[in-house]
């Protein structure tokens, strides 16, 4: 998997942020997952190297313009493209209602499949909000002003490395036989031989996860998301010594930030959804709210729009 902000900044655009959007590619499906759409995405989109015809899924954490303002306008360019095979979309109760509006009152036709879930139900039952072959996607309610969800991306386990060369000393040549093997499946030989292709792969390798947390005060809910992720996504609007501004307005301090993945035990944070406040230049800038996110958890970055991650779960150990 590999996460590129497409958007970092918060409330309105400046000249080096754009608005909250997130894309999570997923190479090995040839897909993409878009998490929130500020105004302008489709913009930055065609400023990055994604292609937009992977886009599949689409999840919004909550309705403030910043994070859905560029959604109809997406939408209609997938419709007008005409290469769009569908997209299903994520988000709190009123987004179907708000797209329906948009789209109506100016007149525009979306010409593929368009399908909305509603997640507040599956967010307050902890169950699962999507489950396939290879993934799984859960989410959680946050504490914001307005109803908000945190969503959490499991890559399942995938099969041990093929041991090849094994394979040739048993006699096994090499062919289409070898990616039944590799998947773990049995197979019969010519010969008549069953061999059971977990026998030929080393130990399961976990799969990468990676949170994406906007927007929210400080909350328990989110610590139990992320709990032992590989990647924390986490808002950053204000510094530690505007805390009591965070509070009043549901947002989060770096500290905040910091806190969340240390309790939760993730590999990695990056902090983002910045206030045009901390502009470089200014009393204080993203620089510093690093800072103060380091002293209490280490491996934290800042995003910028463009910036791009490969979430890359640890091995499991060999003897």
């Amino acid at each position: 998997m590999q996460v590129t902000f497409l958007g970092t900044s918060s409330g309105v655009p400046t000249r080096g942020r754009n608005v909250s959007a997130v894309a999570l590619r997923l190479p090995q499906r040839s897909e993409l997952w878009l998490f929130d759409c500020g105004e302008a995405t489709q913009h930055q989109f065609l400023r990055s190297e994604l292609r937009v015809s992977q886009l599949r899924r689409i999840f919004i954490t909550h309705m403030h313009g910043d994070h859905v303002f560029g959604l109809p306008g997406l939408l209609a360019s997938l419709g007008l493209a005409g290469s769009c095979t569908g997209i299903d979309l994520y988000g709190p109760d009123p987004l179907r209602d708000y797209l329906e509006g948009v789209l109506r009152t100016s007149s525009t036709r979306i010409g593929y499949p368009l399908r909305t879930h509603r997640v507040q139900g599956v967010a307050s039952s902890g169950a699962l909000l999507l489950d396939d072959d290879d993934l799984t996607v859960r989410c959680t309610p946050l504490n914001h002003r307005v109803p908000a969800f945190a969503y959490r991306v499991d890559q399942k386990p995938r099969t041990g490395h093929f041991d090849v060369e094994r394979a040739r000393a048993m006699g096994i040549a090499p062919g289409p036989i070898y990616a039944e093997l590799k998947a773990g499946h049995s197979v019969t030989l010519d010969d008549g031989r069953i061999i059971n292709g977990a026998s030929l792969c080393g130990p399961d390798r976990p799969g990468a996860s990676v949170v994406y947390c906007t927007d929210t005060v400080f909350c328990q809910a989110a610590v139990e998301l992320a709990a032992g992720a590989d990647l924390l996504i986490h808002e950053a609007t204000f510094s530690h010594a505007e805390a009591a501004l965070a509070y009043q307005r549901q947002h989060s301090t770096s500290t905040m930030a910091a806190q969340t993945a240390l309790e939760a035990g993730v590999k990695q944070l990056v902090l983002t959804h910045l206030s045009p406040r901390y502009m470089p230049g200014n009393a204080m800038t993203p620089d510093d709210l690093l800072a103060e996110a380091r002293a209490i958890f280490a491996n934290t970055l800042v995003a910028k729009d463009f910036l791009s991650l490969d979430i890359t779960p640890a091995e499991p150990a060999t003897a």
